[in-house]
């Protein structure tokens, strides 16, 4: 996989996945962006908040922290091996007046499809493993 490119992964707020079992939990994963408004968005939102409402130049620069935040989550559950991350949750806090941390966290788990009768992937109750 070349640096940088991010895989399909499983990534939910519960604590299980229909159709699966948890063969193995590997720990918390997380990644952390600090992030602060570029000089346009900062004057942009700056004019924006005096007619107040949505500050658009802000969401902006709050959704691409998220973003960034969960693909590095992702990586990094990627990195130890995982098939998907469960309990995914955000934290988000001041760091400066001008500086947000974001932080995207969960449990990276292996997971195994769990069979039905009469279909390919095995018995009732097996775990077919996901390659």
């Amino acid at each position: 996989m070349p640096a940088g490119e991010l895989l399909s992964m499983i990534v939910t707020t519960t604590n299980d996945v229909a159709d699966h079992s948890i063969t193995a939990y590997l720990g918390v994963v997380r990644g952390i962006v600090v992030r602060s408004p570029s000089i346009s968005q900062g004057f942009t939102g700056g004019l924006q908040s005096i007619f107040g409402g949505n500050i658009d130049a802000f969401t902006q620069v709050c959704e691409e922290a998220r973003r960034e935040a969960f693909d590095r989550m992702v990586g990094h559950a990627q990195q130890i091996g995982a098939d998907a991350v469960m309990g995914m949750r955000y934290d988000a806090t001041e760091f400066t007046q001008h500086a947000s941390e974001v932080l995207a966290y969960g449990t990276a788990v292996r997971l195994a499809v769990m069979g039905t009768a009469g279909d390919a992937t095995g018995l009732p109750g097996e775990p077919v493993f996901i390659q």
